[in-house]
């Protein structure tokens, strides 16, 4: 009997990729970035399963050509790069790996905020060029994090899992949510605020929790920061699509606020030689908040499992159209 086939569009998660390859015949792409669309148009109609990035564009003329691709399994748990209204008509189930990351990504949220509340990155730069000569702290004097306003846009599990940590450094947090969640509200003592604006104009710390679709495309913009503090601070973890840079780089030359750590750009990776990229105020990283090792790994198994699972008849760990599966 024919074995399935599953393309794997990125060889960085082995303990995935042999779990697939002992039940499926797999091909891995090896280069570091994704395969070019026309050749995932061509894998999609010659293999019943992909676990693809998060930055493989999965877009409507792939899966309209996906004569034989069955279920698409995505590292990752946003879903920006996959049109799952294209996936589901042309009855192709999509997971992702929601519940995983949350903890790791809270960890490094506030990573971001201490290091830009206490100059972390930026001093330890001065060092490393060799320009610390005596002992005079005051060009770092920074910003407390304990005992001040956290404003979490977004409370989800990771915005949740910030607000976690906050109540442990004595923050006053507050959070803006399409829907109240009171128990976060009753575990946590944190306090909705049912308007944006009231947020922004509240906050010593912004952070950004909130998934990338057209509604939430540019969320945080020009009239948006010019509501927040001149001492205050962004941080966002979520994607970068979310905030718009070039409004948030004005924002930041005309000191409107005090700093931004940013984990995620638009696009990635962020031109060189954007504004943002060489202002000391400002912390970027390469989209890694959720890169702890064995979270790293635990996506990548979750991803393999969502492909296995549908192809041999048995329950995604997570389905974005689960119309499309089978009715039992």
């Amino acid at each position: 009997m024919t074995r399935q086939k599953v393309y794997v569009t990125r060889n960085i998660v082995p303990e995935a990729i042999e779990k697939l390859g002992k039940i499926f015949d797999i091909e891995v792409w090896e280069k570091p970035t994704p395969a070019p669309k026309d050749l995932i148009i061509q894998k999609a109609q010659e293999f019943d399963g992909m676990m693809i990035e998060s930055n493989d564009i999965m877009d409507s003329e792939v899966f309209g050509s996906a004569d034989r691709l069955k279920v698409v399994g995505t590292r990752a748990i946003g879903y920006d790069n996959i049109d799952v209204s294209a996936a589901t008509e042309n009855n192709i189930a999509v997971g992702n790996t929601p519940g995983i990351l949350h903890e790791s990504c809270a960890d490094f949220t506030f990573g971001l905020m201490l290091s830009l509340a206490r100059h972390i990155t930026r001093s330890n730069r001065v060092v490393y060029g060799g320009d610390w000569k005596i002992f005079d702290q005051t060009p770092y004097l920074g910003t407390d994090v304990y005992g001040k306003t956290l404003g979490l846009i977004g409370l989800g599990l990771i915005g949740s899992a910030v607000a976690k940590r906050a109540i442990g450094f004595d923050m006053n947090v507050i959070y803006y949510s399409r829907t109240r969640k009171i128990e976060y509200e009753e575990k946590y003592g944190i306090t909705w605020v049912s308007d944006l604006g009231e947020l922004l104009e509240s906050s010593d710390y912004v952070s950004v929790h909130i998934p990338l679709g057209p509604d939430t495309q540019n969320f945080i913009g020009k009239k948006e920061l010019s509501r927040m503090n001149e001492n205050a601070f962004l941080i966002n973890t979520s994607r970068g699509g979310t905030v718009d840079p070039d409004a948030l780089a004005e924002a930041l030359q005309a000191g409107k606020i005090a700093g931004a750590g940013l984990d995620v750009t638009v696009p990635e990776p962020i031109d060189p030689d954007h504004p943002l990229v060489h202002m000391d105020n400002v912390i970027i990283t390469p989209h890694i908040a959720s890169a702890s090792a064995a979270t790293f790994t635990r996506m990548g198994l979750m991803a393999a499992d969502n492909v296995i699972n549908f192809l041999q008849g048995e329950s995604m760990p997570a389905c974005l159209n689960p119309e499309v599966l089978p009715s039992d």
